[in-house]
């Protein structure tokens, strides 16, 4: 394998990383830390990050489900539906969107696309400066929508640490709350 494309594909990262905004990480960080139950939702590729940082949420012992799973909990009021979507305007995320802001949860959307239709419903957004399968720039090294994932699996993992401190969670505790079920 050509190192060159290692460096590549990691600068990109590092530099999508970089930009995007520390206090809207924090912010979104304290949403999900004080919610009463997480609904979580992607599509597509962006549902295997999501459900990853799901199970992480889990690991650190908080209230999460994922939507369409059949223990999702009802989302109303004092609850947070977390979305991921990059291009902002998949029919799906809007819909369910929409049902949460009815119920009177919090959306949380992360997106490559702040001007988005799911972004104008959303009450927190986290913005992700990568390329997605949608958009007019095609300046990735990775196909397709790949840097926008990517970010997400590196930016979650942030947050699982960032939230970890905020909550005071050990490893150990992590650790304990992992499936003996493999």
């Amino acid at each position: 394998m050509n190192d060159d494309l290692f460096r590549g594909v990691l600068d990109e990262l590092g530099a999508v990383l970089a930009n995007v905004d520390e206090e809207s990480i924090d912010a979104a960080c304290r949403l999900i830390a004080d919610a009463r139950t997480i609904g979580v939702y992607g599509c597509g590729r962006e549902a295997l990050q999501i459900k990853g940082f799901a199970m992480r949420l889990f690991h650190l012992g908080l209230p999460v489900a994922v939507v369409g799973d059949m223990t999702m909990p009802a989302l109303g009021r004092e609850d947070v539906f977390l979305a991921t979507s990059g291009p902002g305007e998949a029919s799906t995320v809007l819909a369910l969107m929409r049902t949460a802001t009815a119920a009177g949860a919090t959306n949380l959307l992360l997106t490559a696309e702040p001007e988005s239709g799911a972004a104008e419903l959303a009450d927190a957004v986290l913005v992700i400066p990568a390329q997605t399968m949608a958009g007019e720039w095609r300046t990735s090294v990775l196909p397709m929508g790949s840097a926008y994932e990517g970010a997400l699996f590196v930016l979650f993992e942030v947050m699982v640490l960032k939230l970890g401190a905020l909550i005071g969670a050990t490893g150990e505790a992590m650790r304990a709350r992992h499936t003996n079920m493999e």
